[in-house]
């Protein structure tokens, strides 16, 4: 894909002709097939969060509105936005994000939870989560940096150069620590690097020396932590969730507690389901963080297999839209803006539901429109801006 912009990649982003070609036309200011897909996976996620925060008292269904409104007002502002003069602004994106991410260890402010530093309370605001924020900053960050090769990055110093620069985000988001949204920062980076031509040799070489790093992490883990006498590396909690998703082990009333409850949810919905507001696994308490993790669970079980594959089949609409827009975009700081949103969206999604069948390890990755969390909504709506942005101010 990113051959086909090597020409056109070395136009500034203030370009008079590429503003003038740019120009919306007549009812231009969406793409209406993506626009409605989102539509409608919000109202499907509300539908469900109604349900799901109804049995929890710690969870707010007001304030999973309040999430949509807001999101839905930032995304018609960025829509309005010309994404080319983002350009140029890629120190500024790193230094945000270091920003954000180290915020929730400033004093005051910084909110602990679950062994987890990751949340920031201002006043009487609800909490927010800065590492969402981020998310946004990261699709800017990569598809910046990237996009400064005209769609071939195929010299190893520049490679490292590069992968250098986006791995910052990840380094900062482990200070709190947060595993689950680190990875999504890298997968935002690999879809980045694929899609902006980067040499597939050095894509694999980077791939397997992660890995090999991430075995000897685990391997070395417990000898590091008796050595500190605490945990250095991996968290207690972080070991028991990889030892139940390798099957070393299954004890269903300790670790494999979750996961055996999710696929009992998921299973006992059937073909059609048990109807609205009649998810027994959740409102009886045994599905531990229905509305965030485990959402998924509380649909297949209220609209059974129909409704899962009605979810999954708007995915797949969800990042097909999104394609599409990416390979009409004019220019390759645009098209991997689309691209590091589509990997966001992929992953999280495949994360998510792959944990709650046992397919993937529990992360405590949310599902993109449907899970619990104003910050999180809102970080979605701010994609959804972006990539209409792109639509729009390609001239569509």
């Amino acid at each position: 894909m990113a051959q086909q912009f090597n020409e056109i990649s070395s136009v500034q982003p203030r370009d008079p002709q590429l503003l003038k070609a740019a120009k919306p036309k007549r009812f231009g200011f969406m793409n209406v097939p993506f626009v409605a897909i989102v539509a409608v996976l919000v109202a499907y996620g509300l539908v469900v969060q109604f349900s799901a925060t109804s049995a929890d008292a710690d969870y707010s269904f007001a304030r999973q509105l309040s999430g949509v409104v807001i999101g839905l007002i930032l995304a018609v502002g960025i829509s309005r936005f010309d994404y080319h003069a983002l350009g140029g602004f890629t120190t500024l994106f790193l230094v945000l994000i270091v920003v954000l991410l180290i915020s929730p260890h400033l004093p005051f402010i910084g909110v602990s939870n679950k062994g987890a530093t990751s949340w920031i309370k201002l006043g009487p605001l609800p909490q927010l989560q800065p590492g969402e924020f981020a998310k946004v900053l990261v699709v800017l960050l990569c598809a910046s940096v990237v996009s400064r090769y005209g769609g071939r990055l195929d010299d190893l110093r520049e490679y490292l150069k590069t992968v250098a620069i986006l791995a910052v985000p990840f380094v900062a988001i482990m200070t709190q620590p947060d595993f689950g949204t680190g990875l999504v920062y890298l997968v935002i980076a690999t879809f980045t690097l694929i899609a902006g031509g980067a040499n597939w040799r050095f894509m694999v070489g980077t791939v397997v020396a992660g890995l090999a790093f991430c075995v000897l992490v685990f391997v070395t883990d417990p000898i590091l932590d008796s050595i500190a006498g605490t945990d250095v590396g991996l968290k207690d909690y972080q070991r028991a969730r990889l030892m139940v998703w390798n099957g070393s082990t299954t004890d269903t009333s300790g670790d494999a507690y979750n996961v055996q409850q999710a696929m009992i949810a998921i299973g006992s919905g059937g073909l059609t389901g048990k109807g609205f507001m009649n998810a027994t696994q959740s409102t009886l308490g045994f599905l531990p963080e229905a509305p965030t993790d485990f959402v998924f669970c509380v649909l297949a079980e209220e609209f059974g297999f129909v409704g899962a594959v009605v979810l999954i089949v708007l995915y797949a609409a969800l990042i097909l839209a999104s394609i599409l827009i990416a390979r009409r975009s004019n220019d390759l700081f645009g098209m991997l803006i689309v691209m590091a949103c589509v990997g966001l969206w992929t992953f999280q999604i495949f994360e998510n539901i792959g944990m709650d069948i046992g397919l993937m390890p529990v992360t405590g990755i949310p599902l993109p429109f449907m899970s619990y969390g104003t910050s999180f909504m809102i970080m979605n709506f701010c994609l959804v801006g972006l990539i209409n942005s792109i639509w729009v101010h390609n001239g569509h």
